[in-house]
């Protein structure tokens, strides 16, 4: 049962796994310039990268955080999120508003996945 962390920094590691599980640091946009829809796609893939790197997909999400800088983007979120997951493979998931680390920011992502086996 060891504890495998990747890309690990002072602060945080991008990826960790334990026990068949993976663990995603939270993940934001490429360029903070951009609208929510553009935001929210470059995070998600973004988080198809990672999971790619640590041996899963987002057919194997087990759940997702998402932090919205405000509710009025939720549609427009959800409007990318909705074409992103894949039919039947929905997580557990949760939404909430919350103050961004930097001003441009419009949304963050944090996943749990399991391992591709």
């Amino acid at each position: 049962m060891s504890i495998e962390r990747i890309e690990t920094g002072s602060r945080m590691s991008r990826i960790v796994k334990h026990n068949g599980t993976i663990y995603l640091c939270g993940q934001v946009c490429k360029d903070g310039e951009q609208g929510i829809t553009e935001q929210t796609s470059s995070m998600l893939e973004k988080v198809d990268a990672l999971l790619a790197q640590a041996g899963s997909d987002k057919e194997h999400i087990l759940s997702a955080t998402i932090y919205v800088k405000d509710m009025q983007y939720f549609a427009e979120m959800n409007a990318v999120w909705d074409a992103w997951v894949p039919e039947g493979h929905a997580p557990a998931r949760a939404c909430v508003a919350a103050k961004m680390a930097r001003e441009a920011l419009l949304v963050e992502i944090s996943v749990v996945a399991a391992e591709k086996v």
